[in-house]
């Protein structure tokens, strides 16, 4: 999962000038993200590796990346 997220994130650089800052994963895809990343402890330390936050979804058929200019961390939802 960690490869294909990594070539994912590559192209979308390589592709706009930037790197993306948002991931947007299934929950099945997530716990095996979790799996690879197991020496990873939390999700804020999750978020801070991979410098994107992370949006799970259960109609995510398959890991995409995009850029916000939101900081989420900041934000609630209505």
């Amino acid at each position: 999962m960690i490869s294909f997220l990594f070539r994912l994130t590559n192209s979308y650089e390589s592709e706009h000038g930037f790197r993306p800052n948002m991931l947007y994963i299934s929950p099945s895809h997530f716990d095996k993200l979790r799996v690879d990343l197991a020496n990873i402890n939390g999700l804020d330390n999750l978020v801070q590796f991979l410098g994107m936050e992370i949006v799970i979804d259960d109609e995510i058929a398959h890991p995409q990346v995009a850029f916000s200019d939101v900081n989420w961390r900041h934000s609630q939802a209505v």
